[in-house]
């Protein structure tokens, strides 16, 4: 460790190697991917662009293509794994999606980072870039009339090369599977609960990345497995270079001084840079179903044994309300909570 607190010479050598290792995995892997819908040529200069790895999402795709289209991204990049549900079909109508497919393996490509590092480097360099998983809908401060335009060019403005967010798991009241739901419908009105608190995080070594972790997941399914709780911190909207590349999902990346663009919420970190909330509506009716197929798949742990119980735990339809559980209602709530940050951006 440097006298800075930072990693040593020899750490960020090693980090260096690690980086350049990670970019070649992700050039090779545009092998896996074939295009379906190209429409790259028409990505303009200054556009917004929404990177994402799905499979089988039909269900979310409509909300979800509205909801960013309504925060102004230009282009979408999508990669289509192993989708057998229409999901294709439906993003190749698409005008604003470019579109490839593959059957390769999930957890092999490191459950996808490597063909969305692919696409930023060839796509992303020098524009903002945001990476979001279909069950992740980003908010922020004021984002109802203000679009990633202006967010970004508030992000340009106090020299911020990313955007920090929190994962805030969505709930209903009532075991999981009984809702009901339509594609085209707001998430936020069948998943509308939440876990303020609490929330723990601190920072690993020698990538210096957030580790947050609490929340419902945390409270049911990892009560006396706390480590192994979903790591709960992201940097999906980065300024992007091609000499970028994401370590772990977007919870992590490399060069890592830019997992120092956030240290968290406010609540827990006392940080109070401009942040925002990944609104995740993974409990949708259908999670049932599809924690069961995931388990049989094994494509989403590096060790999924050691996650059987999840999986099962899920299935098992629990309810994951709590008395101390809260009614969520809009971004200046989770700015009370300390859960989103302004920045100085009123």
């Amino acid at each position: 460790m440097a006298a800075d607190g930072g990693p040593g010479l020899w750490a960020r050598y090693k980090l260096r190697l690690k980086r350049r290792r990670l970019l070649l995995r992700s050039i090779q892997s545009r092998r896996q991917l074939t295009p379906v819908a190209d429409r790259t040529d028409q990505i303009q200069p200054g556009q917004i662009l929404a990177f994402t790895t799905l499979r089988n999402e039909a269900q979310r795709l409509p909300y979800f293509l509205a909801h960013y289209r309504r925060l102004g991204v230009g282009h979408f990049l999508i990669v289509a794994n192993d989708s057998d549900d229409g999901s294709v079909d439906m993003l190749t109508d698409q005008p604003d999606v470019s579109l490839w497919r593959t059957d390769a393996s999930y957890k092999a490509s490191r459950f996808g980072v490597d063909w969305m590092t692919w696409l930023q480097f060839r796509y992303g360099h020098d524009a903002w870039c945001l990476s979001v998983d279909a069950d992740e809908l980003l908010i922020y401060p004021h984002w109802a009339t203000r679009d990633l335009c202006a967010l970004t060019a508030r992000l340009d403005q106090t020299g911020a090369c990313a955007l920090g967010a929190m994962m805030l798991d969505l709930f209903p009241k009532g075991v999981l599977g009984q809702q009901t739901y339509h594609p085209e419908q707001d998430p936020t009105e069948v998943l509308n609960w939440f876990d303020a608190a609490p929330y723990r995080v601190c920072r690993q070594v020698p990538m210096q990345n957030l580790w947050l972790q609490g929340g419902p997941r945390d409270r049911v399914f990892f009560p006396n497995r706390p480590e192994q709780a979903p790591t709960l911190n992201k940097l999906p909207l980065v300024k992007w270079n091609r000499r970028y590349a994401y370590a772990n999902s977007t919870h992590s990346m490399l060069p890592s001084k830019m997992n120092l663009q956030w240290d968290g919420p406010k609540a827990v970190s006392g940080d109070d840079r401009l942040s925002g909330v990944l609104l995740h509506t993974k409990f949708l009716p259908g999670i049932l179903e599809r924690s069961r197929d995931e388990k049989g798949r094994r494509e989403h742990f590096g060790q999924p044994d050691q996650f059987d119980a999840y999986y099962d735990g899920v299935s098992a339809a629990p309810n994951l309300w709590s008395e101390h559980a809260l009614r969520y209602r809009d971004w200046l709530q989770l700015v009370e909570l300390g859960l989103i940050s302004t920045g100085g951006w009123d």
